[in-house]
């Protein structure tokens, strides 16, 4: 990474040399998102890092050993620069107050997470290294647990990381990520009261049912996109969840 230039990732790719892996229209890139926090009690799950934020990374990486970093302090500090910025944090940490996360850790907001508290939290994917298809960000399509090639990366990568967590709840973002946290559930790698699944995707395109969780917005004003049962049903498990975990303090 310390022998990358910055500048070759300002044209809209990776350079061959961070391939990892490629299978018909499906291409891995490296990208220092191999660091993993073993005191984490929070590890929020997307689904892959996209382009933009894999290349903040990979700049990230190279300031920090340019600087006489080492390779681990600079994993660490690229994951965590990296990570939910912009919109997307504010929505995140919003729902993840609200289902009662601060009251779980002692912290007086998970914006704490982005701050002074950044050894209660763990940021990674179910598919930990940037995975396009056909040169675009994958998005979700086909299925990782239905696609031979993305399975063996989520239980090779990701499966890993719940090893070294077996007492830290899992937060996935999106139904995809749910899907494939399920599917470790099945194969004994996580435990069901690990997982905390059900927030809507925090991007700034979901903002509607953002405010429905939040209780932000009235059920009558909702537009025919948002189905406000299926979120109802979230937030009261998701608050369960959390409640019970409290109590098991």
């Amino acid at each position: 990474m310390s022998s990358l230039d910055p500048n070759s990732l300002e044209n809209g790719y990776f350079p061959e040399d961070l391939l990892i892996q490629k299978q018909g229209s499906f291409s891995v890139w490296y990208s220092p998102f191999d660091y993993v926090n073993p005191a984490a009690k929070i590890v929020l799950v997307g689904i892959t890092p996209g382009y933009q934020q894999a290349s903040n990374a990979l700049r990230k990486a190279h300031q920090v050993l340019m600087a006489g970093g080492s390779i681990e302090h600079a994993k660490s500090e690229s994951k965590k620069f990296a990570s939910f910025s912009g919109p997307i944090r504010n929505n995140l940490t919003g729902m993840l107050d609200f289902i009662g996360i601060p009251q779980l850790l002692n912290i007086p907001s998970t914006k704490a997470f982005f701050e002074d508290q950044t050894h209660l939290v763990h940021f990674t994917s179910a598919l930990r290294y940037p995975v396009m298809i056909n040169g675009e960000n994958y998005g979700g399509t086909p299925a990782i647990t239905k696609t031979p090639f993305l399975k063996h990366q989520l239980e090779s990568w990701f499966a890993k990381e719940c090893q070294m967590l077996p007492d830290a709840l899992f937060v996935p973002l999106g139904p995809k990520v749910s899907e494939s946290l399920w599917a470790l559930k099945e194969k004994g790698m996580l435990r069901g009261d690990q997982i905390l699944d059900g927030l809507p995707h925090p991007s700034g395109a979901n903002a509607e049912r953002v405010k429905y969780f939040l209780m932000k917005k009235s059920r009558d004003a909702l537009s025919s996109r948002t189905n406000a049962s299926v979120i109802d049903q979230a937030r009261e498990s998701l608050t369960r969840k959390v409640n019970n975990a409290i109590a098991r303090k």
